[in-house]
């Protein structure tokens, strides 16, 4: 029979293959943006459904016709501003060089040690390149059993003197994703997968089954020549499979839902009723229920991307795993 061919098995696109370190993503680049508004959010993945919508894409065969969009639906509570951040530029990027802390809720203090007094100085913007914000989750409005928050960071659109008057106005203030985002806008979704543990290479890489007549293991790989004197590291093998942190660029934000609008029956599974507003995402996004899902502002939108609102029928109501 022929030798088959095919692609090498096991992208490099990612690697190393290793844990994220935390539950939840950073960001590492932000776009730039004139509106003076965060440039993010985040929210808790609820679960999926389904919405019947009118397709408004340009080259669609299905154009003006109604069709079934698969979404995704992130429970979004507001998030509270905990400090102002200035930055400097050197040669290695940017350095933390002072940060502000405003009155902070006690829940907070489960996450950080607080400062018992608040601090008031006035700051020389001048003196700093970038302002941002440490913003942190309020688990305790859903009903996912949660007391510890996430804290992490905001950028903010705008120059340098209307990042810093944002950032004073609404220090210990709570934002909501209305604030930020609108039907129909473009977005990065930043979350940390499903956690697989420590799989074998025809998991993990997609490699084929070794024939039945194999003398040995049928799901091994071949890990190079008989007498190689080292391994590459490129060579297909098993490891930590999943909880890796993930992006998908661009995609798009359908709606923004009240709670009565999408609530089933009985709740999400294994997740159960949403108490905020909610976020309808276009297709799927990584990770289990009940972890926390960053969205962006799109950072490299294309002519393909969709950037308008869709014409929505109906929301099913129907649970989803």
């Amino acid at each position: 029979m022929p030798t088959k061919r095919q692609p090498r098995s096991g992208s490099l696109q990612y690697w190393p293959r290793k844990k994220a370190s935390r539950e939840y993503a950073r960001v590492r680049a932000w776009p730039q943006v004139k509106d003076n508004k965060p440039l993010g959010f985040a929210g808790y993945k609820a679960g999926m459904t389904h919405v019947m919508a009118i397709d408004n894409r340009k080259n669609s065969m299905t154009k003006g016709e109604l069709i079934r969009i698969p979404t995704t639906i992130i429970e979004c509570p507001p998030l509270k501003v905990a400090s102002i951040r200035f930055y400097k530029k050197n040669s290695k990027g940017l350095l933390l060089a002072k940060e502000i802390f405003g009155k902070a809720d006690k829940e907070l203090g489960r996450k950080i040690t607080l400062s018992k007094k608040e601090s008031k100085k006035e700051v020389s913007i001048e003196d700093y390149d970038i302002v941002r914000v440490g913003v942190y989750t309020q688990p305790k409005l859903t009903g996912i059993g949660k007391k510890k928050p996430e804290l992490f960071e905001l950028a903010i659109g705008g120059s340098l003197e209307e990042q810093y008057n944002w950032a004073k106005e609404n220090l210990s203030k709570e934002i909501s994703v209305s604030d930020v985002f609108g039907d129909g806008e473009p977005t990065d979704i930043k979350s940390v997968t499903k956690g697989k543990g420590h799989q074998g290479p025809v998991k993990r890489m997609g490699i084929g089954l070794r024939s039945h007549k194999s003398e040995k293991s049928r799901r091994r790989g071949v890990i190079g020549a008989e007498r190689v004197s080292k391994t590459l590291y490129t060579v297909p093998q098993g490891g930590q499979t999943g909880y890796h942190t993930r992006t998908e660029y661009n995609k798009q934000l359908l709606k923004i839902a009240g709670k009565d609008e999408i609530n089933p029956k009985g709740g999400f599974i294994r997740y159960g009723l949403a108490r905020n507003d909610c976020v309808l995402i276009r297709g799927s996004v990584g990770g289990p229920t009940k972890r926390l899902i960053r969205f962006n502002k799109a950072l490299r939108p294309t002519k393909k991307t969709l950037n308008e609102p869709v014409s929505i029928e109906q929301i099913s109501l129907e649970s989803k795993q």
